[in-house]
């Protein structure tokens, strides 16, 4: 595209260079009427006639004045007015202009210059050429700079400059409505294809973000080590490059530097491009403009998978509800007592038993039927039969029952986390000061907005990496970061921790540029052309979905004890109840072995006594036999 500052004579070029002419366009400051702005056309006629009276010979005509002339009138009118307002406050009453009598003439000046000058720079009027005002900061009119555009193009008589447009400091560019424009190609549809990357070196902002921008130290064969930038984002400047030829400047942006900072890097020219992970939000759009979608985005709940366990000692009892429990020990009573009445007199071993001795048996069959478990104690009537075949339906059924509802609740309660999402947040589950947001950004914009009503109660932070190690260190418990490093960081660096819930605030990331980026299309087309080809797809799977972590910390086969323990200690009481119950069995048979030992010693010591005495007596009768006989003999 040519654009030339004045306009020139046509017929010095030769017909046959006539279409290379055409769109080139010619920019010149003009006159207010051609841009439709007020002049003072009183002036403006006072001035021709003067003209038109003193030198007629060199009067053109009105229509065909120069627009030069017109801004010369204008200078000279300015100076006429303001001398005159200089000499009126003037002291010197014969002469009022004073001038330095230097032998060389620009040395020479005006004395009291700056009252002439602040008189000039608060003269404001309507001059022949439009708004006249100046002021001491500029060399520019104020609100009276007129431009016209004019385009090179075939007419009825050649070819000749056509005007485009106009412009007024008041207005604007305006489109000249009754010239129909002839573009290049000699057509009357603009130009589509707009300009092109192809060789234009371009400033890209970058900023530091695991897996959008890493930044690696590489040592060559020499020793020396520099930093290399890899990651999602220097991938798709690559892939951007290939496509459209643009010579790429990269500067990485300091890490401190805020996601909202670095929009407003480019609405001030300091990058034309910053290529990063970067939200698209109604707030950024009034600086600048965004590209199409270079990743799809939400925001995800980032929270500790080792969330406090609740222990409750009646939760294997929760899969059934309290009247429910009621009504199975009501049944389990009733059914109970109505078996031992119907079967006292037929069943011949509850016959031979007292009726307390016969319902404890029947209450241990009725329990064992209900456990699964075969007492030996078979109903010998019909009614017995049934009420027993109905009480063992009605436990397969809630049996079943019961297992099913506690499998399912205790693996949800043990997989869920202690948030479901970001309602959950909004109802204040969670306290707005253990919260973690990124200072800054698009997360904390949401927050603001639809969580906290503005109120600032969140846990600032400056980095993604703050967020991940405040949650280890217990600093936060929940923590707003964008779905790519959220999944990232969970799968593969930081493995006790997890997301909780799903994404919410859906939006994309895009590439800023300044507001009327004339090389905005082909960078759009670039990006639709590496999405429909998969190339995008590729770049997420190579960055976001590599995972080094065990699938769950936990197994969600594996119940844990914990949820248990109330059953468990259950059990232990029993136990425990039931060694009590042993060890007193236990001590009443010693005794009773005790007083039997006793027993049987008291009796081997009396017939030891007894046997003793027989002896003693036997050996007295016989000594006493031997002297009687031993007497006889004498005698």
């Amino acid at each position: 595209l040519w654009i030339t500052s004045a306009s020139f004579d046509l017929s010095n070029f030769n017909q046959t260079y006539y279409p290379n002419l055409i769109g080139l366009l010619n920019l010149e400051p003009t006159v207010a009427s051609v841009a439709n702005a007020p002049i003072n056309t009183t002036l403006l006629n006072a001035a021709f006639d003067l003209w038109n009276q003193y030198e007629p010979e060199t009067f053109p005509g009105s229509n065909n004045v120069d627009d030069d002339a017109f801004f010369a009138f204008d200078a000279a009118w300015t100076l006429v007015q303001s001398l005159q307002k200089f000499c009126s406050i003037t002291n010197n009453t014969s002469f009022c202009i004073s001038l330095s009598n230097a032998t060389y003439c620009f040395d020479r000046y005006l004395f009291n210059s700056n009252t002439l000058f602040d008189i000039i720079n608060n003269m404001e009027f309507l001059g022949v050429s439009g708004h006249i005002q100046f002021s001491a900061n500029t060399t520019d009119r104020i609100n009276g700079c007129y431009y016209v555009a004019n385009n090179i193009q075939y007419s009825p008589t050649g070819i000749n400059f056509v005007q485009a447009l106009s412009y007024s400091d008041s207005t604007g560019w305006q489109r000249n409505t009754f010239t129909q424009l002839i573009w290049p190609g000699n057509t009357l549809a603009p130009p589509t294809s707009g300009a092109k990357l192809q060789g234009v070196k371009l400033i890209l902002g970058l900023i530091q973000s695991a897996q959008y921008t890493n930044i690696i130290n590489v040592t060559d064969a020499l020793g020396n080590t520099t930093f290399q930038l890899v990651g999602y984002v220097p991938d798709l400047i690559n892939l951007l490059q290939t496509k459209l030829g643009f010579i790429p400047d990269i500067r990485l942006a300091p890490s401190n530097q805020t996601y909202n900072s670095l929009v407003d890097s480019v609405a001030h020219g300091v990058y034309d491009l910053v290529v990063a992970d970067i939200t698209v939000t109604a707030n950024r759009r009034k600086k600048v403009d965004f590209s199409n979608s270079i990743f799809d985005n939400s925001v995800r709940l980032v929270i500790r998978t080792q969330a406090d366990i609740q222990i409750d000692l009646f939760s294997f009892l929760k899969p059934l509800s309290w009247d429910l429990w009621l009504l199975i020990i009501g049944i389990f009573i009733f059914g109970s007592i109505l078996i031992c009445i119907v079967e006292r007199v037929a069943n011949e071993r509850l016959r031979k038993k007292s009726h307390y001795a016969a319902y404890l048996m029947i209450i241990w069959y009725t329990f064992g039927n209900f456990m699964g478990r075969d007492v030996k104690l078979h109903p010998k009537t019909i009614a017995g039969r049934l009420i027993s075949s109905a009480m063992f339906f009605l436990t397969l059924v809630i049996i079943a029952s019961y297992t099913a509802n506690l499998a399912s609740q205790l693996t949800i309660s043990k997989s869920q986390p202690f948030i479901s999402g970001i309602d959950d947040i909004k109802n204040g589950h969670v306290p707005g000061n253990r919260i973690g947001l990124l200072a800054g950004s698009a997360s904390l914009e949401y927050y603001l907005t639809e969580v906290s009503g503005g109120n600032p109660n969140y846990y600032p932070l400056h980095s993604y990496a703050q967020i991940y190690q405040s949650l280890l260190d217990d600093k936060i418990d929940v923590g707003f970061i964008d779905t790519g490093s959220a999944e990232y960081m969970t799968n593969d660096v930081y493995c006790n921790l997890t997301i909780a819930g799903r994404g919410f605030n859906v939006g994309i990331f895009a590439i800023p540029m300044r507001k009327g980026w004339i090389y905005a299309n082909d960078l759009d087309v670039a990006l639709l052309l590496l999405r429909e080809s998969g190339d995008l797809d590729h770049l997420y799977a190579k960055w976001f979905q590599y995972k080094s972590c065990p699938a769950d910390s936990v197994s969600t086969d594996a119940i844990d004890s914990r949820a248990l323990i109330g059953l468990f200690m259950m059990f232990g009481v029993v136990c425990v109840l039931s060694i009590f119950i042993f060890a007193w069995e236990k001590l009443q048979m010693t005794k009773k072995l005790t007083e039997c030992i006793y027993r049987i010693i008291d009796s081997l010591n009396k017939k030891c006594h007894s046997a003793r005495e027989d002896t003693t007596r036997s050996s007295h009768d016989s000594e006493i036999r031997e002297l009687e006989t031993v007497e006889i003999e004498h005698f």
